[in-house]
């Protein structure tokens, strides 16, 4: 057994543990942005191809005190990098800090590598090359105030990455944080989901994988472990295998998207019939505050503009209120979950939650409100401020 770390957007470490327990990982601890777990390697593969939310799985590998940077060169010398890659694999280093006395942090990173080439030299007369923008090899320091922990990277490029996206409008949302929505919001298969203002499509793309069991590590991406010389092809090619076996073929779903933008309109449709979802999902051009809801009674997903301009935040200011009175008006029956960095954006609809969640987009502190838009009087939603 080994022991791993998950990283995952902030917010979402529940529904990380839950992927992780169904890969069949023990001894889990949730910390802020993801998850320290034991595994055999079967489970580490296993989260890789399975786990929507996790955006990368970690290999722990040394742990020790420092005091300075000397002491971190001298634990990452000590570790026996030549047993788990060879020379000819290029190399990245990458070191986040949390209250670290040390002053510099590319410093670090910089003696992180060095270790790492001088124990290649020494064991094997050669040594990795470096690339930072497509390594096969990535190497993660995490200092504390006192300590540091080196991992090797098992997933290799972001989880989040599918392999799927095609074209992208301003500021998608990255796929794990979209999968993580849609499990928080409660939907399920076989009950009408609608993204009225789509963009690129990824709540669609996902949404449809999910319907159709897809996995989405299955669509064809490279791993950082296929790189490790303990990768198993045998145990990768089972559980490979088994997930494309249990997937369904693509049809109706129930999974509508639309957009005020024609181009947003085309990007989701390019994505969709990339990854071949397209029968999957029912694409339209629309204004959110017009158009009509596609079922009686259903799940609304929607990331709002987030206003980071003082002229955003008085557009938004006055959209809110219109917004609410056509939730009011064309989706009785239907439940509304939406994501925003705009605190205000509750009052300002004249809607009460009926959940808020704390979620990261990124840097970005949002909230993913819950409004139940129900049939009738909603007289919490009239109700006076």
């Amino acid at each position: 057994m080994e022991k791993f770390f998950a990283t995952c957007p902030r917010g979402l470490e529940p529904l990380l543990s839950d992927d992780l327990a169904a890969a069949g990982a023990t001894d889990l601890e949730t910390v802020h942005g993801g998850v320290h777990f034991t595994a055999d390697w079967r489970a580490c593969y296993a989260v890789n191809l399975h786990s929507r939310i996790a955006t990368r799985v970690l290999w722990r590998v040394a742990h020790g005190r420092y005091a300075r940077e000397d002491d971190i060169y001298r634990l990452a010398l000590d570790a026996p990098w030549p047993k788990w890659f060879g020379a000819a694999r290029t190399l990245r280093v990458d070191v986040v800090a949390v209250k670290s006395p040390l002053k510099s942090l590319e410093f670090i990173t910089l003696r992180i590598k060095d270790a790492v080439c001088d124990r290649f030299r020494a064991d094997t007369g050669a040594r990795p090359n470096v690339d930072t923008r497509e390594p096969d090899v990535r190497v993660h320091g995490f200092l504390t105030a006192d300590a540091c922990t080196l991992y090797l990277d098992t997933s290799g490029a972001p989880l989040y990455q599918r392999g799927l996206r095609q074209k992208t409008v301003e500021a998608p949302l990255k796929e794990n944080l979209a999968a993580g929505i849609l499990r928080l919001s409660g939907w399920q298969p076989g009950t009408p989901l609608l993204d009225p203002m789509c963009g690129s499509g990824t709540f669609l793309t996902e949404a449809a994988q999910m319907a159709l069991n897809i996995a989405p590590g299955s669509g064809g991406r490279a791993f950082g472990f296929q790189r490790l010389r303990n990768f198993r092809l045998e145990t990768w090619k089972e559980l490979l295998d088994a997930a494309q076996e249990a997937e369904k073929t693509a049809q109706p779903m129930q999974i509508y998207g639309s957009d005020i933008s024609p181009v947003a309109v085309r990007a989701a449709l390019a994505n969709l019939d990339r990854a071949g979802l397209l029968p999957a999902v029912e694409l339209s051009s629309g204004d959110l505050l017009e158009i009509d809801a596609p079922a009686p009674a259903g799940v609304l997903i929607a990331n709002l503009p987030y206003g980071e301009r003082l002229s955003d935040q008085e557009e938004l200011a006055a959209f809110y209120p219109q917004l609410g009175a056509a939730l009011k008006r064309k989706f009785a029956g239907w439940t509304c979950h939406l994501l925003t960095a705009d605190l205000r954006l509750p009052k300002l609809m004249r809607l009460t939650p009926g959940r808020k969640t704390p979620l990261f987009n990124g840097a970005i502190e949002c909230r993913l409100f819950e409004f139940a838009m129900v049939a009738g009087s909603n007289r919490n939603a009239d109700r006076p401020r």
